[in-house]
């Protein structure tokens, strides 16, 4: 017997806008969170901040487009973003062997910036059963029980060496990918650049923008011991990231207003643009709620039953087939 997944598109790809709409979520929680810590205590809390204050208070600094890039990675991967999600599929079932339930993933709570921790969000994921798998030899770890020993370590490096040794540099992953089921778990950086990829015994795989075309292939790197899954660039996810990316920061330039048609004159960046500018006023909170509700729903189901597999030749090593099926 053999698992057959079928993976059925239940509608069409929306349109550039629903796309932008999207990718334009995550970049806002990235900008947000990124913000001084002392100086969202004294406005009251991320709650308080409005797009408008947004706009006052947001400082760029090199990493921002790379912090947001995480962010919009970590939403396509739970929102089954299709164009990210095939290659996530690939990467857990193909090179990590691990099979089951819907990829999916946590953002881990320590950011390079130190403005925000989601430590309680990560445990809240995971349960006392939930491994680790890392790519080397020996048996998985458990990975809840780990996680304030890989934040301690983050903060202390003299905290470092009371981890196992097979989870070394752990702190350095932006996510957990995986699945719920079977509740297995892969450390995985994400980088906007990839010459900045830095491997560590504790990460499995590197998430990066594809080289050239759409067609980068997902591949072992064996002097890194990581899987390196390239994201479709030219009119796919990266290249949509990057185009939200720049309709967020002229629009902050502007002073959460419409910029001129000259800074930003094609007619989708501006109809978004148009859309945070009238809810300049509101939280940012609130305008990401917004958001979601203009979010194109859900393009895949997935159907698996179980099937037999007949051969005249000798006996077939085939656990799952998983199968696209277009819109009609």
């Amino acid at each position: 017997m053999i698992d057959v997944e079928k993976y059925t598109q239940d509608g069409e790809v929306g349109s550039e806008v629903e796309a932008l709409f999207a990718v334009t979520i995550p970049i806002l929680k990235g900008i947000l969170y990124s913000l001084n810590r002392d100086i969202v205590n004294e406005i009251g809390g991320y709650d308080k901040i409005s797009l408008a204050m947004l706009a006052r208070l947001y400082r760029e600094g090199d990493g921002d487009s790379g912090i947001c890039f995480e962010y919009a990675v970590h939403d396509a991967i739970v929102n089954n973003n299709p164009m990210v999600l095939e290659r996530i599929e690939t990467a857990l079932a193909k090179y990590c062997k691990i099979k089951g339930g819907e990829p999916t993933s946590i953002l881990f709570g320590v950011e390079k910036t130190g403005a925000l921790q989601l430590i309680d969000s990560v445990n809240e994921h995971l349960t006392d059963n939930s491994l680790l798998l890392t790519g080397n030899k020996g048996q998985p770890i458990k990975l809840k029980k780990h996680i304030q020993g890989v934040v301690n370590a983050f903060r202390k490096p003299s905290e470092r060496e009371k981890l196992p040794s097979s989870i070394n540099g752990l702190w350095k992953a932006d996510l957990f990918v995986g699945r719920a089921e079977p509740d297995k778990w892969i450390g995985t950086t994400v980088k906007i650049n990839r010459g900045s990829i830095e491997s560590a015994r504790g990460l499995r795989l590197a998430i990066v923008p594809a080289r050239h075309s759409m067609n980068d292939k997902i591949e072992l790197d064996d002097v890194k011991n990581l899987i390196i899954c390239p994201m479709p660039y030219d009119r796919s996810f990266v290249e949509i990231f990057y185009r939200g990316w720049c309709v967020v920061k002229q629009f902050l330039n502007a002073d959460a207003k419409l910029p001129k048609e000259s800074i930003l004159p094609y007619s989708d960046d501006r109809f978004i643009c148009k859309q945070l500018q009238d809810r300049r006023g509101f939280t940012v909170l609130e305008v990401i709620e917004a958001l979601e509700g203009l979010r194109q729903p859900h393009l895949f189901t997935i159907e698996k039953k179980e099937a037999e597999l007949y051969s005249e030749n000798e006996f077939q090593h085939i656990k799952i087939i998983s199968a696209p099926t277009s819109f009609k």
